[in-house]
């Protein structure tokens, strides 16, 4: 109370044009509000009871009803472990010998980014936000109308992606339409993606061959032979499975060569519920967790602790036509069951969540994502795969829905966050000094110091006020992004790969990206 006040004055004055200095910089990543791989997990819609019967269920299933279609190579490692094939050609797994895969499978991995800064730890109760997809079209905001989606479009997104702060990993979202064989459709998009972004990346097979050819390339990006296997950077979206319970020849066959090449692995299982998953959500639960299993115990029994993903997808039908819902209420909840049950097992988790059924990025589309999207993240989905882009129930992506969902997924990931209650958030001298002082809190140093570690801000979302909004030319979400795409690909464009071993890839491979696209676009330079 009776100490002299100059001091005081002079050493908040210098503080506080530190902190100013400091918030001119920006905050490091671990001030950031929002970071990959926050803790998920409050949200649980199954009791521990439930999950256990529907473990349980799982492990019935696949015991006494097994998977049809096997391939030798799981014939081969099953059986000796104490399964069987029976009469009809389905291998039958024994509930013991799956609660022993579970017991020694990799709980976590890293999946590495081409920049080591952005590598992601997979498992715990680490929530990431990423990609995924095989829509045919592109939604073309110009024409307002869907396009056919060809090989300059997977470089476009991964480039665009690169530059999204809440996408955390970048799953190829399209199909190229314009590769007619599929060994140069796999191989090309394999190449577009890893030339588009340095976040950890994923694509799918059609051949086992397409996998080592890919994995060929990778290593020659990397420098040296078997350098994948050491870091690997792209992980196989692999539907491993045709719902219910049988096997995908060439898509298990592929589960054999990424399991060989050291390819970490998303165990997909996408059945419909009401066509090829049960109507009642918790049997369409139980038949993809029991699916899922069969993989990972095949996988387990082949190479053990290879990095795998339990990727319950469980769909949805709208069941007065039969077609996938996306982003309906039953979908959201379904998938964070999925994440809950996985989670519960002590297993890396991902679903699929932000598949909106609206074909625009509207309102529609804005309130199926964000439902869909919170709820995985607030149930600890580890992968949270289709959260940015996807319209029309998968079957088409948005340049600007990309950009949009980035701002939606910032929210979301900051909803995972939650409130840290601690002395210092609780507030207490500043709420004392505020009353006695300026009667608000716009300009108190805590106001000030917490603007970038404890809130986020959109990048294309409108906060101002209406007369603001009109004088700015009254834009709407859409054409914000629409501008913001092509600002980021009229001008990033991605050097981590050098030409020269661009040049040694396109020696070994048929590549058909132009190599002047890597430099210049000629669909967003004018």
């Amino acid at each position: 109370m009776g100490d002299d006040p100059t001091p005081k004055r002079s050493g908040r004055a210098g503080g506080r044009a530190a902190r100013v200095a400091a918030r001119a910089a920006g905050p490091t990543e671990e001030e950031k509000a929002v970071r990959p791989g926050q803790s998920g997990g409050r949200y649980k819609p199954l009791t521990d009871s439930e999950c256990h019967t529907v473990y349980d269920t799982a492990l019935t299933l696949l015991e006494e009803y097994g998977i049809g279609g096997p391939i030798p190579e799981f014939i081969d490692v099953v059986v000796p472990a104490g399964g069987w094939l029976d009469d009809d050609d389905r291998l039958h797994f024994p509930r013991s010998l799956v609660e022993e895969i579970i017991g020694m499978a990799a709980k976590s991995f890293t999946w590495h980014g081409l920049d080591d800064n952005r590598s992601i730890e997979v498992g715990g109760d680490r929530v990431h936000f990423g990609t995924a997809g095989a829509a045919v079209s592109v939604w073309d905001h110009e024409t307002r109308k869907h396009r056919p989606s060809d090989l300059r479009d997977i470089y476009d997104v991964a480039r665009l992606v690169d530059t999204l702060e809440h996408i955390h990993f970048h799953v190829r979202t399209l199909v190229p339409r314009d590769m007619v064989e599929a060994r140069d459709l796999d191989v090309n998009t394999a190449y577009a993606i890893a030339m588009g972004t340095t976040k950890p990346i994923g694509t799918s097979f059609f051949q086992p061959e397409h996998v080592h050819e890919v994995v060929n390339m990778y290593d020659t990006i990397l420098g040296r032979p078997g350098a994948f296997a050491e870091r690997p950077f792209c992980v196989a979206n692999n539907t491993f499975v045709v719902p219910p319970l049988r096997y995908a020849e060439d898509a298990v066959r592929s589960m054999v060569a990424q399991v060989r090449t050291g390819m970490p692995i998303n165990l997909l299982s996408a059945g419909q519920a009401g066509a090829t998953s049960p109507a009642a959500l918790a049997g369409s639960l139980a038949q993809a967790l029991a699916e899922c299993l069969s993989a990972l115990t095949c996988v387990n029994l082949m190479s053990p602790g290879h990095p795998c993903v339990m990727g319950l997808w469980p769909f949805v039908s709208d069941l007065r036509t039969g077609s996938m819902t996306g982003g309906s209420g039953e979908e959201a909840v379904l998938n964070a069951a999925a994440a809950q049950m996985t989670n519960w097992l002590g297993l890396p988790s991902g679903v699929a969540a932000g598949m909106a059924d609206s074909k625009v990025p509207d309102n529609q589309a804005g309130h199926e994502k964000g439902l869909t999207v919170a709820l995985a993240g607030h149930a600890g989905a580890n992968l949270v795969y289709e959260s940015a882009g996807m319209l029309a129930s998968l079957l088409a992506c948005s340049y600007e829905a990309l950009v949009i969902d980035n701002d939606m997924l910032g929210a979301v990931n900051r909803t995972v966050r939650g409130i840290e209650i601690t002395p210092d958030k609780l507030s207490v001298e500043t709420i004392g000094s505020v009353i006695y002082g300026d009667g608000h809190f716009l300009g108190q140093d805590q106001t000030l110091s917490i603007m970038q570690s404890e809130y986020i801000y959109p990048v294309v979302g409108d906060r101002v006020s209406p007369a603001d909004w009109f004088d700015a030319g009254a834009t709407t979400v859409d054409e914000r992004a629409r501008l913001h795409v092509h600002d980021v690909l009229s001008t990033h464009f991605p050097s981590h790969i050098s030409p020269e071993v661009d040049a040694a890839i396109r020696e070994q491979f048929d590549i058909y990206l132009p190599v002047e696209e890597l430099t210049t676009s000629s669909r967003w330079s004018t």
